[in-house]
């Protein structure tokens, strides 16, 4: 799993827009101590949480799970561009079937979860799909046995105040293991003057 973050915006911006309320621009420092400051007791201490909304993340995920896909997409403020399996199903269709043990040579289509049983379980289902394209079955077809271990990627656009949230309920304990993984991801790869905004949203931090 990688990454990447591509773009975010300034925090000058988020203070500006809290600013606007009270119309307390002389007071900005451009993005500096003063406007963390607002920012961190208007949108969470005093529970505005809308104003965190002016700061927006896009962010470049690889190489997660289907399974792990189904679960983002139950945070819906967000812009999700996900890989396409109709047109990028062809990447199976001219390379030999996976022996039962090829973990290391299937993993570059699943995701391993470190259980032999279910991870030989999912060879023989990358096995099953691959054999379904080389019958000239169509890709919108084929893909109804893609098993939810096959990977995935896209870019993902988050508001703050929606990313708090992901960060809260994902980097729980009682969350899936590979999005608990994810979200630990975003925070390391989050602007480190923005990360005092999430910081407290995260169940274990490693840093």
């Amino acid at each position: 799993m990688k990454v990447t973050l591509m773009h975010n915006t300034p925090l000058d911006v988020c203070a500006h827009a809290i600013r606007t309320c009270w119309q307390s621009f002389d007071n900005s420092d451009e993005g500096g101590e003063k406007d963390k400051a607002l920012i961190d007791r208007v949108g969470n201490k005093f529970k505005h949480g809308s104003t965190l909304e002016h700061l927006v993340y896009t962010l470049y995920i690889q190489g997660i799970s289907r399974a792990l896909l189904q679960e983002l997409a139950r945070h819906r403020v967000a812009s999700l561009s996900v890989k396409s399996t109709r047109y990028t199903l062809k990447e199976l269709k001219n390379i030999e079937p996976f022996e039962a043990k090829d973990f290391e040579g299937a993993s570059k289509f699943i995701t391993l979860t470190g259980n032999e049983d279910v991870d030989s379980a999912s060879i023989v289902a990358l096995n099953n799909l691959q054999a379904l394209l080389k019958k000239g079955i169509s890709n919108d077809i084929a893909k109804y046995a893609l098993p939810e271990c096959y990977k995935t990627e896209l870019t993902w656009t988050v508001n703050a105040r929606s990313l708090q949230n992901f960060l809260a309920l994902r980097s729980s304990k009682s969350a899936l293991w590979e999005i608990r993984e994810l979200a630990q991801k975003i925070y390391n790869v989050l602007p480190s003057e923005h990360q005092y905004l999430f910081k407290d949203c995260m169940s274990n931090i490693s840093e």
